[in-house]
């Protein structure tokens, strides 16, 4: 999956993202001796948005400053939605981060529908004079 930015030559020259069609290949190949069930989700996710947004692009956002949020889904020349994918929101540090990834994201890619999939939290929260909707996975996949 690429990164996204309005120029094509910077999207050609920077670096992608990978994810497995099968996520249990996941695991086979890991090296890892702990699961990282964030990337199992992370995975998941893409390979729903792959099948839901036929007629989208799904690309990942990146800043200078290592910012990053997980899936930007375009439509035309709009930006639609920003998703970020958070399993431990229960970790305040994690979740401010990537909080604050979509918040910058948002502005600079002027896009106000803004979502956290979670393992199980689910609300509506504001921050920065713009709404943020966490939703658990299981929820989201059933959309």
């Amino acid at each position: 999956m690429p990164r996204f930015s309005y120029k094509a030559k910077e999207r050609a020259i920077a670096t992608r993202k990978i994810y497995a069609i099968d996520t249990g290949m996941i695991g086979a190949l890991s090296v890892s001796f702990s699961q990282n069930i964030g990337k199992i989700y992370e995975n998941m996710v893409f390979l729903e948005l792959a099948r839901r947004m036929a007629r989208s692009e799904i690309y990942y956002w990146q800043d200078i400053y290592q910012n990053e949020v997980d899936f930007v889904v375009k439509e035309g020349r709009n930006i639609k939605e920003l998703i970020q994918v958070c399993y431990d929101t229960g970790n305040y540090d994690t979740k401010k981060r990537e909080v604050n990834a979509l918040l910058k994201s948002g502005k600079e890619l002027k896009c106000r529908k803004l979502t956290v999939i979670t393992d199980d939290y689910e609300a509506l929260e504001s921050a920065d004079g713009r709404k943020i909707k966490f939703i658990p996975l299981w929820k989201w996949l059933l959309e």
